[in-house]
This record gives structure tokens, C-alpha cells and sequence, in this order.
């Protein structure tokens, strides 16, 4: 491993500007914004592919890690309307809709008794009937029957719209649902930082400041959180980075952020459909660039629903170290925009034999990355 960084700084003919920065890596130093762009707009993906292996392999050696998890989605029917979103109906179409109670939700929890899951998921449309109060008491019922199940719920974008309903403070409603039993929360709502761009695509949900400010209270209350990024639509490299290093700042500062999530736009039934999805060498250079660039993320997760099992094998050598969970089949966000899998859910010994397949150690984790069994 340590041979493969070094044989970039001794390349003949390498630009220069990438044996600095395979220096900066080899000696744990940071790479600055400019370097981040130079390396999307110049990199090979050989390059690229050697340096993030590197980082992987220093920081993890060969395990890949997932865990046991299911999903509920409370919601498909929404007060938003983001153009990239295959996924909800409009609150004024919601008979187009689904829509959950606390009951048929608690059911889906009950369907896993006695089964080795850690962790619920959960996320969906923003209702206007379902909020704070609602799901504190889905929340403090889960926590009541299944005591030692890890509840991750909400993205921000839900959080916001749940705590201005209620007339909170976003301290004082993130603190009534982890009183409830809320554990940690997922990295969604993110899309691109950007003012501009989420203009374009997500006018009238949460800005980037409202989002990271959601992140950071959750944080100082002692909450793990995930982060993501939605890549291949109207953005940039430079609104990629920029909105790669707004979270290595915050993550400076609290700390709270478990792993970084790249999600690639799908542009089946939308109203982006116009917008052509990009390449497989697209993804794996983002992969690769976002280990480069996410120096004070432990992690970097392939959501393999998303990409296909084959696409997230091949991450797996581009710096990604997690693919996510066995998931059951209940999670309708990407299939809905046309991902590989339709109906996407892993039996353990299916997501180990992937892990495998590729040289790679599988180790389930429990959400807060601690190792459950090493396979």
C-alpha cells in the first residue's frame, strides 16, 4: 500500500501539483479546495483510484462494513416539490399517495422480532399531519416495544418543517424527539449547497445554513448524524467541492458527522427526466474524490440500492469502506427513479459473498460503527 502512494510521487512526467498532493496524503495533510478541483478536472481515475485505495486501506485495512437495518417510510406524500424527486406525490395528490399510522408503523417494527436488526430507518415525505408530536409518541412507542433497536429517523429537511409547525426552536425540537428515543439521524435533504443551484432544484425546503445548523445541534446534544451529497444533475466541481468543504469545516468544529454518502441523481419520472445521468467513471472519481477530500470523515458509504451491486463492488477500490445495510425491500426512494435495483434488499450471507467477491473483509456494524461479528 504504502509502495502504491509513493510510486505516484516518484512518477516521471506526474504533474506536479499531484505529487504534492499525493504528499499531502502520504504525510496526513490536508488538501485545499483549488487541489480538490484540479483533482475532478484533471485527475485520471487510475490516479484517483490509487490515492483514496490508500486513505481506505491506511484508515480500514480491507473491511468493508454494513449492518442489519430496515426501513419504514412513514410518508410518499409531500408539502415540497424538488424537481430531482421520483418519489413523492404532492400533498395536493395525495390520494396518489401512502400514508402510515403509529399502528400499521409499529406492525412493520414487530415484523422483526426476534431477528438480529439494529438499527430502523426512518424517512419520507413531509405530511402536514404528521408532525412533532406524532412522531414523538411512532418514536417512544418503537423505543417502548424494542428497547435496544438503534432509531435513526428524519433528515433535515423533515426536522425543519416539523419544528416551524410546531413554533420550536430547533434546539428545543431536537431535544423532545431524542428525549423520545430519536438515536441519530440520516444525512439526507442535503442535495448541493449551493444558493444557486438549490434554487434550480429544491427551491422552498431548508437552505444549506438550516441544514447544517440541524446537524450541529444534533451534534452538541450527543446525536451522530450522516451526511450526503446529490452529484450529477446541474452542479459543478466547484459546487461539489464547496459543498464538500462546508461539511469538513462543521465536522472540524462538532465532530458528529459518522460518514459521507455520495448519492448519484436517477432521472426516471421526474421533472429533471431532461437531464442525462452520468458515467460509471463519473461515479467512481467522485468516490474516490470525496475519501481524498473528506479527510475528518471516518467513512464513505456506496449506497448500493442506488448504484447496483456491481457499481458498489467497484467502489470498494475507490475509498469506499460501507455499504450500508441488508434493507429490506420497503424502501422505495430509488427504485422509484429508475436505480439498477427494483427491488432492493440483501440477505447477510448475500451482502457478505459481495464483500467477498472482491477481496474485501465484511464486518457488520451497529450504527455507530461499532463491530457486531467480522465474517
Amino acid at each position: 500500500m504504502n509502495g502504491s502512494i509513493s510510486s505516484l510521487i516518484d512518477l516521471p512526467g506526474l504533474n506536479p501539483a499531484f505529487k504534492t498532493i499525493a504528499s499531502k496524503i502520504e504525510n496526513r495533510q490536508r488538501i485545499s479546495p483549488e487541489e480538490g478541483l484540479l483533482l475532478f478536472e484533471k485527475g485520471s481515475l487510475a490516479m484517483l483510484g490509487t490515492m483514496a485505495n490508500f486513505i481506505r486501506e491506511r484508515e480500514h485495512g480491507h473491511n468493508t462494513y454494513f449492518n442489519r437495518n430496515f426501513h419504514i417510510e412513514p410518508t410518499n406524500v409531500c408539502v415540497f416539490s424538488c424537481k430531482f424527486c421520483s418519489y413523492s406525490k404532492l400533498y395536493s395528490k395525495r390520494e396518489e399517495g401512502w400514508e402510515l399510522s403509529i399502528d400499521q408503523m409499529l406492525e412493520k417494527v414487530k415484523a422483526y422480532d426476534g431477528q438480529p436488526i439494529t438499527e430502523v430507518h426512518i424517512v419520507g415525505g413531509v405530511h402536514p399531519k404528521m408532525d412533532i408530536y406524532f412522531f414523538e409518541e411512532l418514536i417512544k412507542k418503537i423505543r417502548a416495544h424494542r428497547p435496544d433497536l438503534h432509531i435513526k429517523g428524519f433528515t433535515a429537511v423533515e426536522l425543519d418543517y416539523m419544528f416551524r409547525k410546531a413554533k420550536l426552536s430547533r434546539t428545543d425540537g431536537m431535544k423532545l424527539l431524542h428525549d423520545a428515543g430519536l438515536d441519530s439521524l440520516p444525512g439526507g435533504g442535503a442535495e448541493i449547497f449551493d444558493a444557486v443551484v438549490r434554487e434550480q432544484i429544491c427551491a422552498d425546503k431548508v437552505d444549506a445554513a438550516g441544514w447544517l445548523d440541524i446537524h450541529a445541534i444534533a451534534h452538541r446534544l450527543g446525536m451522530h448524524t450522516n451526511a450526503t451529497m446529490l452529484y450529477g444533475h446541474v452542479e459543478s466541481y466547484e459546487h461539489r467541492i464547496d459543498h464538500m468543504e462546508r461539511l469538513r469545516n462543521q465536522q472540524d468544529e462538532t465532530k458528529g458527522f459518522n460518514t459521507f454518502i455520495p448519492l448519484k441523481f436517477r432521472n426516471f419520472d421526474n421533472e429533471m427526466s431532461h437531464i442525462p445521468e452520468v458515467s460509471s467513471i463519473e461515479d467512481m472519481k467522485l468516490y474516490a474524490i470525496a475519501r481524498i477530500y473528506m479527510d475528518n470523515f471516518p467513512h464513505i458509504k456506496a449506497y448500493w440500492p442506488m448504484l447496483g451491486r456491481e457499481q458498489a463492488q467497484l467502489t470498494l477500490s475507490f475509498g469506499v469502506n460501507d455499504l450500508d445495510g441488508t434493507i429490506d425491500d420497503s424502501t422505495k426512494i430509488y427504485s422509484m427513479a429508475g436505480s439498477e435495483e427494483q427491488n432492493p434488499t440483501l440477505t447477510t450471507d448475500e451482502l457478505v459473498g459481495l464483500i467477498k467477491q472482491v477481496g474485501r473483509q465484511a464486518v457488520e456494524r451497529d450504527t455507530l460503527y461499532n463491530v457486531v461479528n467480522t465474517y
